[in-house]
């Protein structure tokens, strides 16, 4: 039994609320404070491995999840174990969870709280502590779309308000006036670091106001106060639209993970919080309103010790994971099983690479109600190549959004409205940008399915490559920085067919898409393009010329160098045109291999770790037998892309090309 005071340290006003609501507002706090307890108690056993504890501050989570509507999304941190009791998830699942076997939510890839369960309206972080703040106002755009008066509410700490996507959101959240609570649990340390060397404000509320949004700061240990000041924001919130900044002054009593301790706390200021405990104080407070018993306490704490006891017999009576590579591989994408589009009729017009990208645009908002466009200045302005003019007229500015300069925000953004049954686009206006961008793709859109099942419904736009002069910053081909990360899907068309019917066809996969586009293809050549929706397979290369001497395996605008090249030398080769790098189709390199005996690989990309590597490496593991000579890769210079004209072209491989060729044949 928690030891009674006289007076609780906190000052409680329980306003017009219940005893039902104080005393289930109980009940939840003490639920995850036994489950910690038992959670440490195992951990000095050795029966777990790791715990991050929120023992002191289990008021916020609390709180808030108490003050939501049960399908408002929550985003989660690792001290936000209330949230998850809150919305009763099994406790056997939970612990499974922590102890990574099968049945926990992850089936053990990933750890303690990085997860979510949308059937319980939780997002759970991952361990860069911001992006989850982005997703957040996602779902509250996907709200305010739908006009559904919803919120959406994410946790962060005072340490993660240093990270750059803390102010990316709640710009681009206070620019749209998007229904999201923004919850800072400011427990006074960052692991070890003080918040006096984290920020000079004196709170970190008082950002708020240079984003033009409210702020308010509450006791985050007084559970009343956390349960009444959320519940009026939501309310107001979900009748008029705008984010909200709450910062709750509370405190850690166990270190930043128990391995961690607490040394660097000062004794006096250990002792402040602990008399200000938020499950102590508030007991001895309903036990003064006669609201509860000693009696009423006694078996609650029985009631809930039989459930821990029950949630931890099911979680140790899992053995150890049963799941081989085909498993795990399979989960790596969501299930989608492409069905082509064949166009409808014969019509078909003459139009640009640029032209096919902006019908395939045009289509796809028509096909898809729920798609939403998102760049910088892609809506009146149509973007700095115009492939989206025309588009803010016919669909309006909900669907075709301008945004500020945050990469990240917005693909984080597109992911939280995927998480409400959204599609999303996202235009980057140079690929060269997506490196701001880098975190929420290869961490958050990537992994999400293999984590914890939750696709991610989004193509990024990435118009890419050099021959226009552009220099080190807008000319890269980027492509290989996304082909080693499994999750995504790779696409790079060197045709206006191709250019259309991939993007339709990305927009309809349920997985995260990085679509690639040539900026010299844009207005350089011409083809016809039916005029009807169709789509072009995922995964599936075309051979863009046959031949018997070579295989030139290529893509993109290498797929149009190779072609001039081989006119020029007179050879006759095959030209396998990937268009899709991630999955890659081995099977047609493989064939196109087995035909002519001899490979060449193209890319603009520069040589070293380029893709090029990879499929070479297949061939001669795979296919080493058919090879009448080695295998040779011709790619850019292993340098930034130049500005010059004349260092531009050094840069480039197609001048390489030819020697290599004259190589492979005289072999």
């Amino acid at each position: 039994m928690i030891e009674k005071a006289a007076q609780p340290a906190i000052g409680f006003q329980r306003g017009n609320l219940p005893d039902e609501t104080l005393t289930e507002l109980y009940r939840q706090l003490l639920l995850p404070r036994m489950i910690e307890e038992k959670m440490l108690l195992l951990l000095r056993q050795g029966k777990i491995s790791k715990w991050f504890s929120g023992i002191g501050q289990e008021a916020v989570s609390v709180g808030a999840a108490m003050a939501l509507l049960p399908d408002e999304l929550i985003f989660t941190l690792h001290r936000n174990l209330g949230v998850f009791t809150v919305r009763e998830m099994p406790l056997g699942r939970l612990f499974a969870q922590w102890q990574g076997t099968a049945l926990g939510y992850t089936k053990g890839r990933d750890r303690s709280f990085h997860f979510g369960a949308m059937e319980h309206h939780i997002v759970g972080m991952i361990s860069h502590l911001g992006p989850q703040l982005s997703l957040a106002a996602g779902v509250a755009l996907a709200h305010k779309l739908a006009g559904e008066g919803r919120v959406s509410l994410a946790f962060t700490g005072d340490g993660g308000t240093s990270e750059g996507e803390f102010h990316e959101a709640l710009n681009t959240a206070a620019v749209w006036q998007l229904p999201v609570i923004f919850v800072i649990e400011n427990n006074g340390y960052g692991l070890s670091t003080p918040v006096n060397e984290q920020f000079r404000c004196a709170q970190l509320a008082d950002r708020a106001p240079g984003y033009g949004m409210r702020s308010v700061i509450i006791d985050g240990n007084n559970v009343l106060e956390v349960y009444q000041t959320i519940g009026r924001l939501a309310a107001e919130l979900r009748e008029k639209p705008e984010p909200v900044l709450v910062e709750c002054m509370t405190f850690r009593m166990r270190g930043h993970e128990e391995a961690s301790g607490t040394k660097y706390v000062p004794q006096e200021l250990m002792d402040h919080w602990a008399a200000k405990d938020p499950l102590s104080n508030f007991e001895k407070y309903l036990l003064q309103e006669g609201v509860l018993t000693e009696e009423r306490i006694t078996d609650i704490r029985k009631e809930f010790k039989k459930q821990i006891n029950k949630g931890l017999d099911i979680a140790f009576a899992e053995g150890p994971i049963q799941s081989g590579p085909e498993q795990e591989l399979a989960d790596v994408y969501a299930p989608y099983r492409q069905e082509v589009v064949e166009p409808a009729s014969g019509r078909a017009s003459e139009l640009r690479f640029i032209d096919a990208i902006s019908q395939g645009m045009r289509q796809a908002m028509e096909k898809h109600d729920k798609l939403v466009l998102m760049g910088q200045d892609i809506a009146e302005y149509g973007g700095v190549f115009k492939i989206t003019e025309g588009l803010v007229g016919r669909f309006g500015r909900e669907r075709v959004r301008n945004t500020p300069l945050c990469e990240s925000a917005i693909i984080g953004i597109g992911l939280g409205l995927s998480l409400k049954g959204y599609k999303a686009m996202v235009e980057m206006q140079f690929a060269d940008f997506v490196s701001c961008g880098f975190n929420q793709i290869v961490n958050n859109l990537a992994k999400l399915h293999y984590r914890w099942g939750q696709h991610a419904d989004l193509v990024i736009r990435m118009p890419a490559g050099a021959g226009v002069g552009a220099g080190p910053f807008h000319s890269q081909s980027n492509e290989a920085w996304f082909f080693h990360t499994p999750g995504l899907k790779v696409v790079y068309p060197s045709t206006p067919y191709d250019a259309k019917g991939l993007l339709l066809a990305s927009f309809e996969d349920p997985n995260p898409v990085i679509y690639f586009e040539h900026k010299a293809l844009y207005r350089r050549l011409t083809e016809a393009v039916p005029e009807d929706y169709y789509t072009v397979e995922i995964g599936k290369a075309r051979l863009a010329q046959s031949g018997d001497e070579l295989s030139i395996i290529t893509y993109g605008m290498g797929v149009h160098w190779a072609a001039e090249t081989c006119r020029e030398l007179g050879l006759s080769a095959d030209i396998l045109d990937l268009r899709t790098l991630l999955p890659l189709d081995y099977e047609a390199i493989a064939q196109t291999v087995k035909k002519t005996s001899r490979a060449l690989i193209l890319h603009e990309d520069t040589l070293t770790g380029g893709i090029g590597g990879e499929i070479a490496a297949y061939i001669s593991e795979h296919l080493f037998e058919y090879l009448d000579a080695p295998v040779l890769r011709a790619a850019g210079l292993d340098t930034p892309v130049p500005f010059s004209t004349a260092l531009e072209e050094q840069f480039l491989p197609k001048a390489r090309l030819k020697q290599q060729l004259e190589r492979l044949m005289a072999y």
